[in-house]
């Protein structure tokens, strides 16, 4: 029988709380935050989803218009241009009235023909000015149709063997960063670069919006294969060394609480990373704001704090339940301090005792020896012989 998901979700959960409060190192693994920190350092989690995970290279490349989408507009008759209606940059529809020109042919006054606009587009290029002689051998402007384009990726050889027509790239314009385009492989170059070893790879390129132009740079993560059911968790979560990599986990109890959490990862594409140990579907990892959760732990609240909070009784420093183990091991660490600064200040005061009974010893030896001196100059002469005195 089918186990129900909310209840191995919540079984999982529970676990990996009375795990995380036994485990000694959480206070130091845990940064928890306050409303402010949260909002100020922008936090953003994603949950942990097994899906399909790509794999790509990656490749540099320009965009290019498509040939067949330029017009150049020109006169059928020789004249003089008597009015430009348009710019670079301008965008036209078909059919539009782009310029006049005043016929060479004899009249008063001569006559005037315009120029429409034969394809809707972008005005890529003018090489008119108000009064320019016109012939109809002369190109006056270009328009150029850009609701679709072609992105060129610089191939190396050995990898474009292993693309097909169909392939799909995602792609990223410099000039445009915050947007995304995907393309779809339609054919190769006509001939290879030798000095690089490259071959052009030609993507077709919806433009709805209009926002690419002509030779922009771009880069490409080309997919080369896929493969089902892999965790992973967008780039911007994983931080640390290659050697020593990890994320940040939502914490399932406390709010605000984040668990830096050691990860095993495998392959990395230009979007996610797959990560083969340390963490399980449902898991919430930071995305944004990872990078500065490494910072936060000086200013954020304490892990004890925030454990009190939450469950309504008192925790040990470094987030474990406080056992009565750990309650007579606390009492008994501060009763032996006690004791400790009872001895100190008692042998203290025996301290200034025995000084102050050596003190008044020093002043009766001093007095005694001043006395015996006294003594000896009061004793009167010794009395002469009185043999002598004859």
């Amino acid at each position: 029988m089918k186990r129900p998901l909310a209840p191995l979700f919540l079984y999982l959960a529970l676990s990996g709380l009375a795990f995380a409060e036994s485990d000694p190192k959480r206070a130091t693994n845990t940064v928890v935050l306050d409303e402010t920190g949260v909002k100020n350092l922008r936090i953003e989690t994603v949950e942990v989803e097994e899906t399909d995970f790509e794999a790509t290279i990656f490749s540099l490349g320009r965009i290019e218009a498509i040939p067949s989408k330029i017009a150049a507009v020109s006169s059928r008759i020789p004249g003089r241009i008597i009015e430009l209606k348009v710019s670079p940059g301008d965008t036209v529809k078909l059919g539009d009235e782009v310029a006049k020109i005043e016929s060479r042919q004899p009249g008063d006054p001569p006559p005037v023909i315009p120029l429409k606009a034969p394809i809707a587009g972008l005005v890529t290029h003018v090489d008119a000015r108000l009064g320019d002689p016109i012939d109809p051998e002369k190109a006056m402007l270009e328009i150029t149709d850009l609701s679709e384009v072609y992105a060129v990726a610089r191939v190396p050889e050995h990898q474009a063997g292993r693309m097909k027509p169909g392939t799909v790239a995602h792609i990223k314009v410099a000039a445009l960063p915050n947007e995304k385009f995907e393309g779809e492989l339609l054919r190769f170059g006509t001939s290879a670069d030798k000095a690089s070893g490259t071959i052009d790879a030609i993507f077709r390129l919806p433009n709805t919006g209009g926002q690419l132009r002509a030779d922009m740079r771009a880069e490409f993560s080309i997919v080369m294969s896929k493969r089902s059911n892999v965790v992973s968790v967008p780039r911007a979560a994983l931080q640390g060394e290659a050697s020593n990599r990890f994320v940040y986990v939502k914490d399932f109890d406390l709010t605000n609480a984040f668990v830096k959490t050691p990860v095993t990862v495998g392959e990395i594409n230009d979007r996610f990373v797959e990560i083969t140990n340390g963490l399980l579907p449902a898991d919430e990892v930071v995305t944004r704001g990872a990078y500065s959760l490494s910072f936060a732990g000086a200013s954020s609240v304490s892990l004890k704090e925030a454990l009190d909070a939450a469950h309504g009784h008192e925790h040990a420093a470094d987030g474990g339940e406080l056992t009565p183990e750990k309650k007579a091991e606390m009492a008994a660490k501060q009763g032996g301090d006690t004791h400790g600064h009872e001895e100190s200040g008692e042998a203290s005061s025996r301290w200034m005792y025995a000084t102050g009974v050596l003190f008044v010893l020093l002043l009766l030896a001093i007095f005694t020896k001043k006395g015996r001196a006294d003594d000896d100059s009061d004793t009167p002469a010794a009395t002469p012989n009185k043999k002598e005195a004859h």
